[in-house]
């Protein structure tokens, strides 16, 4: 498996690449936004480590080109902690934000388990017999792993597409933020609900004609979240 590490410091982009490649990651470096860019379009990757302060093209846009045309796993790597840094880096794509300092061995945990899943999301798609959820003007096609809205295709990263399909194939059933994190992320939920709000907050941007509004993914306050009646 190859990952795309992104991080302007060489002491902690070499120490990172030694240890992932002791784990049999093949490795491939960039030092700036600019190279990252070119480095990501030509070769596959299995995920992309990125670090949010890089010269040239900050992190936050190399996430934004990525995201425009590919749902890869990006983690983050980030010395910036806040709960605002967390939510703008989630919100523009990224599936986990590890900050610094960090453990390796806690970072190679996290690049496992985003692999896991998206490999996991791949093969079930793959194994499954092409089948079709349609909700109003939605039409989720679970073969092809994809979404459809008046004939035009969404884009969904996959995690957003894991959580409208749970939704989906369960029409009738309040999710709890504790339920959604336990299903959708495979890990215990820790209390902490920004992963799920910022994942649901980009999902109704995507499917909804006014997020603030939704038809779709409906908020059944107090509890979570549930499918709507669509349009």
């Amino acid at each position: 498996m190859k990952i795309l590490l992104v991080e302007d410091d060489v002491e902690i982009s070499e120490m990172l690449k030694n240890f992932l490649m002791t784990e049999n990651f093949e490795v491939v470096t960039a030092y700036d936004g600019e190279s990252a860019c070119e480095k990501f379009f030509v070769d596959e990757y299995s995920i992309v480590l990125l670090d949010l302060m890089i010269p040239k093209i900050s992190g936050m846009e190399v996430m934004k080109t990525i995201r425009a045309s590919s749902t890869v796993p990006i983690m983050i790597l980030s010395a910036k902690d806040t709960d605002s840094d967390k939510t703008l880096g989630l919100g523009l794509g990224a599936d986990d934000y590890v900050t610094k300092p960090f453990s390796v061995t806690e970072v190679l945990a996290r690049i496992k388990a985003n692999i896991r899943r998206n490999t996991q999301y791949t093969a079930a798609v793959a194994a499954e017999e092409e089948e079709i959820l349609t909700k109003g003007e939605l039409v989720l096609n679970l073969n092809a792993y994809s979404v459809m809205k008046n004939g035009k295709k969404v884009e969904l990263t996959a995690k957003e597409f894991e959580i409208l399909k749970l939704l989906m194939k369960n029409p009738k059933k309040v999710y709890t933020k504790e339920q959604l994190y336990s299903q959708i992320w495979n890990d215990a939920y820790m209390g902490d609900e920004n992963a799920v709000n910022v994942h649901i907050s980009r999902l109704r941007n995507k499917i909804e004609d006014n997020p603030r509004d939704p038809d779709y993914v409906v908020t059944v306050w107090g509890i979570g979240y549930k499918l709507g009646d669509g349009k």
